[in-house]
């Protein structure tokens, strides 16, 4: 079954979410296919896709790379795997159903429909919201949108925002190899890149809800990441 439409999840031990997620996203009638990037996850995640994909033949696909190697470089690796491919509309979205599938037919309409060719998942434009975290984490994540936008100018009211459909006029005309960002650097640059490109973004609001299973691979090391990549990005170009 063809589509012109592939949903990337970079999975690291995410048994837990990883069934339901699927026949989530297959569960729609648009079609997406999807493609599973798995770290190496010794909790058994790829071999659970390697069982869902005799039952979803030519739909859903898996690589696997040697161990874990960063948000970012799985992206890169999707993202170069479905351009060699026939798909015009790549999405990024997380395993733990905190991005709600649901929200993949309005960004797909975002860009297929409304002309963007970066449609971004937000959770801080009118209408976006987040759900189960502590206001702690909700005020770190809302300031350094904030602190983003006073360096970079971006215009995004969510800048590392993970849940996104790019056309793929976007990510071909991104430089992937320039990127060396791994964790919120990484969705900040190419947010950059793109509106650098002077490529059409619409926010999308979607209620962003914390993980129920599974651990947040969220660091310190990712965060200050962030923090200093910025002024990197200023520097880039990209």
């Amino acid at each position: 079954m063809n589509s012109d439409s592939i949903v990337i999840i970079p999975t690291f031990n995410e048994l837990e979410n990883i069934e339901k997620m699927i026949r989530t996203v297959f569960s729609f009638d648009k079609l997406f296919h999807l493609l599973i990037v798995d770290d190496n996850s010794p909790d058994g995640t790829a071999d659970k896709v390697r069982d869902l994909q005799k039952e979803f033949p030519d739909i859903l696909h898996l690589v696997t790379r040697e161990g874990k190697l960063g948000l970012g470089t799985a992206y890169i690796k999707g993202f170069q795997w479905a351009l060699e491919r026939s798909y015009n509309y790549i999405f990024e979205m997380d395993a733990d159903f905190s991005h709600h599938p649901k929200d993949l037919i309005r960004l797909y309409d975002a860009c297929a429909n409304q002309g963007a060719e970066l449609a971004i998942g937000s959770r801080y434009c009118k209408g976006g919201k987040v759900k189960n975290w502590p206001l702690t984490r909700i005020l770190m994540s809302y300031f350094a949108s904030v602190y983003v936008r006073m360096i970079l100018w971006i215009g995004i009211s969510d800048t590392t925002a993970g849940f996104k459909c790019y056309t793929r006029k976007a990510l071909e005309s991104v430089n992937f190899a320039i990127i060396p960002f791994k964790g919120y650097a990484f969705q900040i640059c190419m947010k950059y890149a793109v509106r650098k490109k002077g490529h059409k973004i619409i926010e999308v609001p979607i209620t962003f809800i914390d993980r129920q299973y599974g651990e947040s691979k969220m660091s310190t090391g990712i965060f200050k990441e962030a923090i200093w990549g910025v002024w990197k990005m200023r520097r880039m170009k990209l």
